[in-house]
């Protein structure tokens, strides 16, 4: 008589179900806010022995498991197959990036987050199925081009799966596009204005009639390599930086 191997079901995915790699203090901080917000946390961190390890074992107790959070068996070991979410925030792209790709493509993890330490590694992250990205560098960055009126084109929105960004940019009296009907703007390829909002705060739906005005706030969406040019069509300057 033949007797069938015995299948066990998979874990079922548990979107509350968080798994944390580098207890540094971004990884820490990042584990005691989830936990406070009602997430199961697990922390893995390599370095056992280290002062800080201690400390995080310390204050997160059981929620910490030493590792290397590249390694397919400790991802295994954490339960990586039932987490909904991944966030590799070491102080090492590679690392997060490898730990991230086992998660997504080993235990089909859904969401994977990875920090970046190298914002121009941004694009090759995306590029390898990295969910989202996190760079403490260009949130500065972009808070203080907010800042600056000769920095016209905010980054609101990158869209997923694509190369597209949604934008803002303020139109300043001088343009050359003020006083034209938007069918006479030539936007970069790919580029497309979905919103225009005028001095008084009044948001339009915009045509190919609508006249552009200096003041006027721009939402467009556009391509990450064509920011530039739709910022030096709109606005008649060329990117400082």
């Amino acid at each position: 008589m033949q007797v069938q191997a015995e299948t066990r079901p998979a874990p079922k995915r548990d979107e509350n179900y968080v798994i944390v790699v580098g207890a540094g203090r971004v990884g820490f901080y990042l584990a005691k806010e989830l936990i406070e917000l009602g997430y199961e946390v697990l922390v893995i961190e390599s370095d056992e022995q280290g002062p800080r390890a201690r400390y995080v074992a310390e204050q997160l107790g059981s929620a910490v498991i030493q590792g290397d959070g590249c390694e397919a068996r400790v991802l295994e070991d954490a339960g990586s197959v039932r987490a909904g979410m991944f966030i590799a925030v070491t102080g090492d792209d590679e690392d997060n990036l490898v730990a991230c790709q086992v998660a997504k493509r080993a235990f089909g993890v859904p969401l994977t987050i990875a920090r970046l330490n190298d914002p121009r590694n941004e694009k090759l992250f995306k590029e390898l199925g990295i969910d989202f990205t996190v760079s403490a560098t260009t949130a500065i960055l972009d808070k203080i081009e907010m800042q600056l009126p000769v920095h016209r084109l905010h980054r609101l929105l990158h869209l997923q799966k694509s190369e597209l960004e949604m934008v803002e940019i303020s139109l300043p009296e001088k343009s050359p596009v003020v006083g034209q009907p938007l069918k006479a703007v030539l936007l970069p390829q790919g580029s497309l204005i979905i919103l225009v909002v005028d001095a008084e705060g009044t948001p339009r739906l915009p045509s190919a009639e609508t006249v552009l005005h200096g003041g006027d706030e721009v939402i467009a969406i556009t391509r990450e390599d064509t920011e530039g040019v739709l910022r030096t069509v709109l606005t008649g300057e060329r990117d400082p930086f």
